[in-house]
Formats: structure tokens, sequence, C-alpha cells
């Protein structure tokens, strides 16, 4: 099956119902970060440390597979040059909202995080990357061409779901919070799932997910040429699993400047 294409559908859907990843900010957000006041978040509850950036005004950012109407309206808002890119029209065209309700100049494109061949080289300064390549067969090809697309000095924001989230039987965790070790990594829906069940995922437009391993979000950045200089975790009280084990990572990479 077109994974792209089912996923770009998905989260369409999810922008029509609303999921907490698809609401835009607030005029009120907006101010604050015109005001200096402001903070983006990789993952569900923790913001990304303020010394994980340095002065934003006239920089060129890529919003990686962050589009929402989130991290690119607050970042545009405190004075970057601001590109969204995203699989989903749904998720792009809340950016534009937000762009168009604060007068904001945010660049939408649309396209798959694995191929950023519409960008030239070395021409962003800082790339965000909220939570999502869990939505990907293969991960390599992100940091490959994040590491392409970015200047010597830039640097790579991500965010991604601990690997041994998707061990767990996902319909004894969440409706039940029962934790039953049902899966190995890494994991696929397609590979992992019954047929029933993965029958009802594409019937109910549901994401196809991806679990990939500490080699290849961590190992993998550092092959693709990029320095690991931060690492955080987080927890999401929505999640059962996260009342033993941080379930989100995020890591700040930069690109070696050899000038």
């Amino acid at each position: 099956m077109d994974i792209e294409e089912h996923n770009r559908l998905a989260w369409d859907r999810h922008v029509q119902q609303g999921d907490r990843f698809t609401l835009p900010v607030t005029s009120a957000q907006i101010d604050a970060a015109r005001r200096g006041d402001w903070q983006i978040f990789l993952s569900p509850t923790r913001p990304a440390p303020s010394d994980w950036f340095t002065a934003l005004p006239g920089k060129d950012v890529l919003c990686l597979a962050a589009g929402g109407g989130q991290q690119g309206s607050i970042l545009a808002a405190a004075g970057a040059n601001v590109t969204v890119f995203d699989l989903s029209p749904g998720q792009l065209a809340q950016d534009r909202l937000v762009a168009q309700r604060d007068h904001l100049d945010i660049n939408t494109v649309l396209g798959s995080m694995t191929d950023l061949s519409t960008f030239r080289d070395a021409c962003f300064d800082l790339i965000v990357n909220p939570v999502s390549n869990l939505f990907v067969e293969n991960v390599w090809p992100v940091w490959v061409e994040a590491f392409r697309v970015l200047r010597p000095g830039g640097a790579l924001l991500t965010g991604f779901m601990n690997p041994v989230f998707y061990i767990f039987d996902r319909r004894l965790m969440d409706d039940r919070g029962i934790l039953q070790v049902r899966h190995s990594i890494p994991y696929s829906d397609l590979i992992a799932l019954t047929p029933a069940e993965l029958a009802e995922l594409i019937e109910h437009k549901w994401p196809l997910e991806f679990g990939h391993s500490l080699e290849d979000q961590i190992g993998a950045q550092i092959s693709a040429g990029f320095r690991i200089t931060g690492f955080y975790e987080d927890r999401d009280p929505r999640c059962a699993l996260s009342n033993h084990i941080p379930v989100y990572i995020a890591t700040r990479s930069t690109k070696p400047d050899l000038t």
C-alpha cells in the first residue's frame, strides 16, 4: 500500500477532528513571541530548552513535518524566516490560517520528510522537527536530507518516540492501562498487527506507525555527520507507560562548521 498517501489522508482527518497536534497557537501566544517571550515543543509537555536556540531574527528555519500552526508560527513571530514542510495539506492550512490571522510571513511546502529535494544544499540555519518520524518506514533519509539542507554550524532539533513504547500491546495500553509485551523493535504496523487489526486501522484512517530503534534514531544522525549536543526526555500523562519511563526523546544535533 501507499504509506505516504494513507498517512497524508489520516492527518487531514486529524485536522478535521481537532487533534491536539493540529490546533494552532493563539494570537496571544504570537504577540508574546513578538515580544521575545516564547517556547516551542518537540514533544507533548516539555518545551525545548532556550539554550538550544541562537538568535532567531533573520535566520532561515525549516519546520520539518511540523504543520499545524504551532512551532512555525511561533518562530516566525520571533523573527525567523520560516518554511513549514509537511505531508498533510490540512496541517499546512493551519499554518496559513495563523499567518493570515496574525500577519506573519510563513512559506508552506507540501512533501515527505524523507525527500527534501525541493530545497538546495545548505539553505537553512535551523531545522525543527517535532515528533513525527514514527510515520515513515525508513528514518535514515530524514537525517541525510536534514544534514544536506543545513548550513555548516546549523542545528537540527528533533523529537521522537522511545522505542520501548512499541513493545506493548497498544490497545491494552490505551484502553485499559495494561502493559503487556507483544512486539519487538524495530516495529511496523504493517508487520506486527494481525490482518484484522491492520484492516481496522486502515478503515478508520488512523496513521500507520513505525517504531525505530535507537540506533536508527541517534546512531544514524551521527552517521549522517551530525554531532549530538543536547538530549532530554518527556512523558505524556495520557500514556500509561509514562508512569514508568519517559516515552519521548528529543535531541539537538549540529552540523560541524569546518571553515
